[in-house]
């Protein structure tokens, strides 16, 4: 009887911390309607919307746990912040730019469409700036995020038409960083005068150590190496819908 009421104890515990979502749903619905290079049919997403929803509510009833492995708790919100930047153009299809959504005058960080407080997480209410920046930047120091996370534009990284999972997370945000690098309509790099997708001005920080510049960071991914000394600019941001 005491061991019966131990197991039972035990369960009891285990309940209150969420199991690590199944993203296979998510898999399923990028499968169907995102290209290989990132195209978005946002018209095929709204078609699904309920399965859109039934992958978002998972999401919502598990917020990451501390026993979850890094990889785990990563990937997990990496496809948070996509999966809810869709089912955000979804809410408000057609625009032509997702910075159409919300007020005409924004002010970062205070009513952009990035502080729309949209998402169940858990008991919260919260936004995609608390999903990329106070968890992902704040929590994991991984540079790679900015090749995964898509804001729904087509100067953005493209967005991976399958789910991040812990598994093989290490490579598929290496090849996504390759990627990015190598789309000449995201970057255009050369030895001595490269032009750089804004991310790597506006996310500097990120990139960069004491002891390493961004130009390091990119010469491991980019197969055309950038000289230390090179003039770099940097390339206009479309805001245009990826669709």
């Amino acid at each position: 009887m005491k061991n019966v009421i131990l197991i039972s104890a035990f369960l009891n515990c285990a309940n209150l911390f969420s199991a690590v979502p199944d993203h296979a749903l998510w898999s399923n619905l990028l499968q169907k309607h995102v290209t290989t290079d990132g195209k978005v049919n946002y018209k095929g997403f709204i078609a699904d919307q309920s399965n859109l929803d039934k992958y978002l509510q998972t999401l919502s009833d598990s917020p990451i746990e501390s026993s979850w492995s890094v990889n785990e708790q990563k990937a997990d919100l990496i496809n948070a912040y996509n999966a809810f930047t869709v089912k955000l153009l979804t809410m408000h299809y057609p625009v032509k730019s997702i910075k159409d959504i919300g007020p005409k005058t924004q002010i970062p960080f205070v009513n952009t469409t990035w502080d729309i407080k949209f998402i169940r997480y858990g008991k919260d209410s919260v936004d995609l700036n608390f999903i990329e920046h106070g968890m992902l930047r704040k929590n994991y120091n991984d540079p790679r995020i900015h090749f995964a996370l898509v804001c729904a534009s087509t100067s953005c990284p493209i967005l991976l038409n399958e789910a991040y999972i812990a598994e093989k997370l290490d490579d598929q945000l290496n090849k996504q960083a390759k990627v990015f690098l190598a789309d000449k309509s995201r970057n255009d790099i050369s030895s001595e005068s490269p032009k750089l997708s804004k991310l790597f001005d506006w996310y500097a920080m990120d990139f960069k150590t004491k002891k390493t510049t961004v130009i390091d960071f990119i010469n491991k991914y980019s197969s055309i190496k950038i000289d230390k000394n090179a003039k770099v600019t940097y390339l206009n941001y479309s805001w245009d819908l990826n669709e």
